[in-house]
């Protein structure tokens, strides 16, 4: 009896994390399920050695793959040269992007493809990727953000004719409204043009131009993205 009240407590355990990771964003969830294996894992091994049906030199290497597991993001940190090689593959992977951010949204663009990524800052879908989220979540999300931020009204707007092509508009407002309320500081002109504090003001003019060639509204661009980076130039050129 005792045994078997342990297993439908830990069963118990396991479902209700189970259901915890369920409500995580997507991308996030893979790395909270092997968390839970290595969880269930490790108490079935202790089990099995307590009562005797494991060697304990079978439990000590599976502490071992479970340390190691654990150790590795660490040694990454403490390896200059293995991180260094992990950069250089992130950067190879992508190329030079945009990013403008509003209360409840980050938008990110990339110079290349001219595709837009976003992730959900605030709000029911907090850590949520757009790209993840179906046409009923997103019609969701646009709701939330014509209550709580118009700015990110303009981007989800402009990811979802992207995404949706034809099918616009879906909630922007006037061309008055498209031209962004909030402040920018450098920083975030930077950014939104995909500079750093080293750019040239020819980095910035290039990067200006490069940018309206695939946003400009003439273009079948997006006004409220070109103007941000209209935005960021004036600002950066002073």
């Amino acid at each position: 009896m005792p045994r078997l009240i342990l297993l439908l407590a830990i069963a118990a355990v396991v479902y209700l994390l189970l259901r915890r990771v369920k409500a995580l964003p997507p991308h996030k969830r893979r790395a909270e399920y092997i968390k839970i294996g290595i969880g269930v894992l490790v108490v079935a091994v202790i089990g099995l050695t307590l009562t005797g049906r494991m060697h304990w030199i079978g439990a000590a290497f599976t502490a071992l793959l479970v340390g190691a597991r654990q150790l590795l993001p660490l040694a990454i940190r403490f390896f200059p040269m293995l991180a260094s090689l992990r950069g250089k593959n992130a950067a190879a992977s992508g190329g030079q992007r945009s990013t403008v951010q509003s209360e409840v949204l980050l938008m990110h663009l990339d110079h290349d493809s001219g595709e837009l990524q976003g992730e959900v800052l605030k709000g029911q879908y907090t850590g949520w990727r757009l790209q993840d989220m179906d046409r009923e979540q997103l019609q969701a999300l646009l709701s939330y953000c014509q209550q709580q931020d118009q700015d990110a009204v303009q981007l989800l707007d402009s990811y979802l004719q992207q995404r949706f092509p034809g099918e616009g508009p879906f909630g922007a407002q006037s061309s008055t409204a498209s031209q962004g309320s909030g402040q920018m500081n450098r920083a975030e002109a930077l950014a939104v043009l995909g500079l750093d504090e080293s750019a040239s003001e020819e980095d910035i003019v290039q990067a200006h131009r490069r940018l309206m060639q695939k946003l400009h509204p003439d273009r079948g661009g997006n006004d409220y993205l070109a103007s941000r980076v209209n935005q960021a130039k004036d600002i950066l050129l002073g």
